[in-house]
């Protein structure tokens, strides 16, 4: 088994070995292409990060700048956004799912290395997934740390570190982050607070048709 097999099958490997340096190297210059491009240039972008992520749905959007190691373990499904500053450590699978909203300067890691400094100074590294589910949104400042799982409909609150898992329906926030409570039915008619929505639109989801 080369290096690459390791890293892909979660095993400890040497990150400069079997063409892993060639393949970062080539994703490099695609970001590098991708966060260049005119803000107009709307259907090049489009394509492009398309050939950067491993999977994704019709509709997507990820302001510049982005980064990720190599792109193609990357899954993201329908109706995905990302502000600015996001930053994908892809050493292992990330999946994200449908109507997930990423805030500026997120931070998703599954990269890790020995604790102990002998091992950890030979060079091996290893990779740990991360999942997140559908309608989740992660607030800016968020740091997911590898082997984390997300579930679906849970708000992550900005500045949080995220080193547990996260169930369904959860506000969760803080650093280690935390659940606080469920997310309850009667907030889906709020937008913010007990803010109530005064147009009748608010349930229809962006992109449906």
């Amino acid at each position: 088994m080369n290096h690459k097999e390791r890293m892909l099958a979660g095993l400890p490997y040497k990150a400069w070995l079997d063409g892993l340096a060639e393949e970062r190297l080539a994703n490099r210059q695609k970001i590098f292409r991708y966060n260049s491009l005119p803000p107009e240039r709307e259907e090049e972008r489009d394509a492009l990060i398309r050939q950067i992520l491993g999977a994704c749905g019709r509709h997507l959007r990820i302001e510049g700048p982005f980064y990720c190691d190599y792109g193609y373990n990357i899954e993201v499904g329908e109706n995905f956004f990302a502000n600015y500053n996001f930053t994908v450590l892809d050493v292992a699978r990330v999946r994200i799912g449908n109507y997930a909203m990423i805030a500026p300067n997120v931070a998703i890691y599954t990269a890790g290395h020995p604790l102990h400094p002998t091992p950890r100074n030979s060079g091996y590294e290893y990779g740990v997934g991360v999942s997140i589910g559908d309608n989740v949104w992660i607030g800016g400042n968020t740091v997911i740390n590898p082997g984390v799982h997300v579930g679906n409909n849970v708000v992550i609150g900005s500045g949080s570190v995220v080193t547990k898992d996260i169930e369904d329906n959860m506000l969760a926030v803080g650093n280690p982050c935390r659940a606080l409570r469920r997310i309850s039915e009667a907030e889906r008619h709020c937008w913010l607070r007990q803010e109530r929505f005064d147009v009748d639109d608010y349930e229809r989801p962006f992109g449906a048709e």
